[in-house]
């Protein structure tokens, strides 16, 4: 694994765990941790359970004791890092978003393809059991045509003017702020529910322009070096609504300036025999309404989905024994494996993070043209310009 600090520690629970929980078709052996700082990332393998630490990740993929490298670095590094796994032979698990651009993202796909290696993209809110009861319901037909969605993922974080020039905060490293960070799920979380996005018109704002410059980070903290000033070039909030290649029309949100919200990752979505409601802060429960229930008792139910019939939980605890956050990344994780032992790239992969990118790409096309852009025209373009 390439990277160590927040998503580093939440895979790393994910490899321990899994086999505790569930029977793999293989077994994850942890077999190397790589980060820049030597110090740091030593102390890290030894706390989080791994064989040995490396440096430099560039011989991480000339190992042949290593089948899988896993990708949980700055967005900045992606590309570079899974292409050349890729072509070494390795299976490649990466973090969200995909890449810093479109074109990236596409390189990326066609590296893992051209190479026949398995691929995964880091999208684990798709495995909360409760996501997966909403998507048995969309599939079977329970809610009927899908009419909207209704989609916000707001945080707070650094509301603060002072907060530090943190790495996500800036262009070069991250790509795009909010956006990309956020919404990238919220789109995920849609296609996967919904259907694939067929256009999208939006705006971007960027609050604070400017904040201390930041002598260390880690995680979602930093530490400000001085009183030196640097400037944000990413988004603060992104705001756009969508239409579906089904008819289904979309609203989203992601913002970091939302007071109050932790993790606000939550979503409403209609349609003709009713609607869902879920939110991340009580992500075991799904919140259920069917239009042919009685007259009278009509209205919104909760389910709390620990019961072995929910996808995952039974694994878990008796009913009503509410998982958490880090169960996504086990239940992930035991898609990934299974993957590698039958020859599959299990979705999310490099495809969905590819149409998740052209996504973003559109939302922040359309927030500089004020206009709506559609996505395969996006894509066709920017296979056209590829050419």
């Amino acid at each position: 694994m390439i990277g160590y600090k927040f998503m580093g520690k939440a895979h790393s629970h994910a490899y321990r765990d899994v086999s505790f929980y569930f029977d793999p078709a293989v077994e994850p052996v942890l077999q190397v941790l790589c980060g820049r700082n030597e110090e740091n990332v030593k102390e890290a393998a030894a706390k989080m359970g791994w064989k040995s630490y490396e440096t430099d990740w560039r011989k991480l993929i000339e190992r042949e004791d290593i089948d899988l490298i896993d990708v949980v670095t700055p967005n900045n590094s992606h590309a570079e890092i899974a292409i050349a796994a890729a072509e070494a032979g390795k299976h490649v698990f990466c973090e969200k978003p995909l890449a810093m651009t479109l074109e990236q993202s596409q390189r990326m796909q066609e590296a893992v393809e051209k190479n026949g290696v398995i691929h995964m993209i880091n999208h684990n809110y798709r495995f909360v059991p409760a996501i997966q009861l909403a998507k048995k319901l969309i599939d079977s037909g329970r809610l009927g045509k899908i009419y909207h969605i209704r989609s916000t993922y707001l945080q707070d974080w650094i509301m603060d003017p002072q907060f530090p020039l943190v790495w996500r905060l800036s262009k070069e490293v991250c790509g795009s702020g909010s956006h990309g960070d956020l919404a990238a799920h919220s789109i995920d979380l849609a296609r996967f529910l919904v259907g694939e996005f067929k256009e999208v018109n939006g705006i971007l704002e960027t609050f604070i322009k400017q904040r201390p410059i930041v002598e260390d980070s880690s995680g979602l903290s930093g530490k400000a070096s001085s009183d030196q000033m640097g400037e944000v070039d990413v988004d603060d909030a992104s705001v756009f609504m969508a239409r579906f290649e089904n008819g289904a029309i979309g609203t989203f949100e992601a913002s970091r300036f939302a007071g109050g919200n932790r993790n606000g990752n939550r979503f409403e979505i209609n349609g003709e025999k009713g609607s869902i409601r879920w939110d991340m802060e009580n992500m075991n429960n799904l919140e259920i309404f069917f239009l042919d229930d009685e007259p009278g008792l009509q209205g919104f139910r909760t389910i709390n989905c620990t019961e072995e019939i929910h996808p995952y939980a039974g694994a878990y605890w008796p009913a009503g024994h509410i998982i958490g956050y880090e169960h996504t990344f086990i239940n992930l994780t035991l898609e990934l494996l299974n993957g590698v032992d039958k020859g599959y790239s299990p979705s999310p992969n490099f495809i969905d993070g590819v149409r998740n990118q052209a996504v973003l790409a559109a939302v922040e096309k359309s927030s500089r043209s004020r206009q709506w852009v559609s996505i395969s025209e996006l894509l066709q373009n920017q296979k056209t310009t590829a050419l």
